[in-house]
């Protein structure tokens, strides 16, 4: 359950990152139609970066209740 806490997140900062490039470039894209696409395809990756968060949090309670519980 740790390993899997890791790899969410690390993952999260990968999608996070790739969030944050993909608005701070929207700005260089003079087409409106392919601005519109760039931020469509920035948002999903904030939402993927969101998921593997609350991912990474749940296993984290989760590892946080079972030791609590006397089985960690």
């Amino acid at each position: 359950m740790q390993m899997a806490v890791v790899i969410a997140t690390v993952f999260a900062a990968i999608c996070f990152a790739g969030a944050i490039y993909g608005f701070v470039s929207l700005g260089d894209i003079a087409d409106p139609a392919q601005r519109a696409d760039g931020r469509g395809f920035v948002w999903f990756w904030t939402f993927l970066g969101g998921v593997a968060l609350a991912l990474a949090l749940l296993g984290t309670w989760l590892l946080k209740t079972d030791k609590a519980g006397g089985n960690g």
